[in-house]
């Protein structure tokens, strides 16, 4: 039941791995290996939340639909948190890829919401329905 919740995240998992190995070379035309690294690791922080967040409310949803509120809202406002904190710590470290991967957050953002956004106006399928509907 919860993998029907999830179709919608091949297409946004594969413009991700695309991504991925564009920041990446971008990042090491720009910064060399650390502007490499830089980007890989803001596609995969970007594209592992997205995925952690699809997760939880699908798992909501198939729980009681009434859940997915209160548990979307959590899983954005902790993806968030630990996106500060994450940034704190490597701008506090003085990491050099810290450039790409901010751009590499940003580019990986709209990258994703665009598939998906695209995804959903072109799914024509019936949406699905829980017990009791």
């Amino acid at each position: 039941m919860i993998r029907q919740r999830l179709r919608h995240l091949v297409l946004p998992l594969l413009s991700s791995a695309g991504l991925l190995v564009l920041v990446t070379g971008a990042g090491w035309l720009v910064d060399g290996g650390v502007g490499a690294a830089g980007g890989a690791a803001g596609v995969a922080l970007v594209t592992f939340s997205y995925a952690m967040s699809s997760l939880a409310v699908a798992w909501a949803d198939s729980v009681h639909p009434k859940l997915v509120m209160s548990v979307g809202l959590t899983a954005y406002v902790t993806k968030f948190l630990l996106f500060g904190v994450v940034m704190f710590g490597v701008v506090d470290a003085g990491w050099g890829g810290i450039r790409m991967m901010a751009i590499a957050m940003i580019v990986a953002t709209i990258g994703w919401v665009s598939v998906q956004v695209w995804w959903t106006f072109r799914d024509h399928r019936p949406q699905v329905s829980t017990p009791g509907d």
